[in-house]
């Protein structure tokens, strides 16, 4: 008799996926202010096409990011 290898996998809980979501938005946002305070430009997906936009086009980030990390 062979042992059972089946592999159950388990939905990520609730709470963790909304803090993973949370995680990956602020990391985005601080990247996007660096971009912006840097001068250097970001290119997003807008209306079906690429569209680059300079650092004085991107807005400020919201000032309750801290932008230390």
């Amino acid at each position: 008799m062979e042992p059972n290898h089946k592999i159950v996998k388990k939905p990520i809980p609730e709470k963790l996926s909304t803090q993973i979501d949370a995680g990956v938005q602020l990391a985005i946002a601080k990247a996007i202010e660096r971009h912006r305070r840097l001068g250097e430009s970001i290119s997003i997906w807008q209306d079906g096409q690429v569209v680059t936009l300079t650092a004085e086009q991107i807005p400020p980030i919201d000032s309750t990011v801290n932008h230390s990390e």
